[in-house]
């Protein structure tokens, strides 16, 4: 069996590593005779596993004991509403850096809980870029800050951490987290959707400070507290069992890796020889200002757009897979996730190359 190339934005690449593992364990987890979709999230089996991802995780990212670890369900979708729902109470408001398409679904949703103050937006821009944060105007009594650390549509990244101004900084690390190292101590509340770089499609990854639990008002449904989720060890009901599995594997894969430093090296790698065909390129074109471009999302659009489904056809043919831009933009996009080998990569920029003689 040939694997394609796979530049999905999500649900994105896994290991083959990791799925040829689940593939070996699907009928029969280490000798149990069932597979760990069948297997209650109350039995010893299954809370080792899940003890042993939550503790790798800790040690790839260095989470200390300040923070707890939930793995939810909901996407980073339902974290829109919970983190406002816990975090934003009555006569605050909060504060949100509005960078792209889901830092401005992240508004909207906060905007129906509670006071929200756009303190920044690049929406003048084309959101090809990030405000300066030295001009952004936060306020020291704002509930939390809120920011969107790389926008998957877009293609705009935070190259690093913003200052926190005073108050708890959020952030939906859904298409980053675990690319390459981060300072947690930075932030209060970490969410991101599993199906970028860590996982499938179901599972969604809290890491928050103990001391923002605990502070939600008692007309926030009980399923959406996180102090509830924090108690039960992430059992408050039934888990993605599998989601979970497969996210610990990961972990495994990334610690065999060499860990986030040699992850990151990996990323920048790929990003830039991407980068390099674009700029050296009058035929393609990078929308994004170059001091904010995104490793994970690289956005481009061909010199003619006539050209596109000629593009994309010829890259399918070449099982280079997914590289249509989102809807909402055109284009192409290229999603480089961890599980992107290098070697897609070059086979995408040998094709780019192929492409531009052929048709320029």
């Amino acid at each position: 069996m040939t694997r394609a190339y796979n530049f999905s934005a999500g649900p994105a690449a896994l290991p083959e590593s990791v799925l040829r593992q689940a593939q070996e364990e699907l009928l029969d987890y280490q000798g149990l005779g069932l597979s760990v979709m069948e297997m209650s999230h109350r039995s010893r089996e299954f809370i080792g596993l899940a003890e042993q991802a939550e503790a790798d995780l800790r040690e790839l990212l260095g989470v200390s004991e300040e923070f707890e670890v939930l793995f939810l369900q909901g996407g980073a979708t339902t974290q829109f509403a919970m983190v406002p729902l816990n975090l934003l109470h009555e006569s605050q408001h909060a504060d949100y850096v509005d960078t792209g398409a889901w830092s401005t679904k992240a508004i909207k949703e906060a905007q129906r809980l509670g006071e929200v103050r756009v303190v920044a937006s690049s929406a003048a821009n084309g959101y090809t870029d990030i405000p300066d944060p030295s001009q952004w105007q936060t306020s020291p009594d704002a509930a939390y800050l809120h920011f969107t650390a790389n926008e998957t549509i877009g293609g705009v990244e935070f190259q690093s951490i913003p200052e926190n101004h005073g108050v708890p900084l959020v952030s939906d690390m859904s298409s980053t987290l675990l690319s390459r190292p981060l300072d947690v101590s930075k932030l209060g509340l970490i969410y991101a959707g599993a199906q970028k770089n860590f996982g499938p499609a179901g599972l969604t990854l809290v890491i928050i400070r103990k001391e923002l639990m605990g502070h939600a008002g008692s007309h926030i449904p009980s399923m959406l507290d996180y102090q509830n989720h924090a108690k039960a060890a992430s059992m408050f009901n039934t888990p993605p069992t599998f989601a979970w599995y497969l996210a610990g594997l990961v972990f495994r894969w990334l610690k065999q890796l060499g860990g986030l430093e040699a992850m990151a090296a990996i990323n920048q790698r790929k990003a830039e020889k991407l980068y390099t065909v674009i700029d050296h390129s009058n035929f393609y074109r990078g929308p994004v200002v170059p001091a904010f471009r995104s490793w994970m999302n690289v956005p481009f659009t061909l010199a003619d757009d006539r050209l596109d489904a000629d593009f994309l056809s010829g890259a399918e043919a070449a099982g280079l897979l997914n590289l249509k831009g989102h809807r909402s933009v055109g284009g192409m996009r290229a999603s480089l996730y961890n599980a992107v080998p290098e070697a897609a990569v070059d086979a995408l920029v040998d094709y780019m190359l192929a492409f531009e003689k052929e048709r320029a």
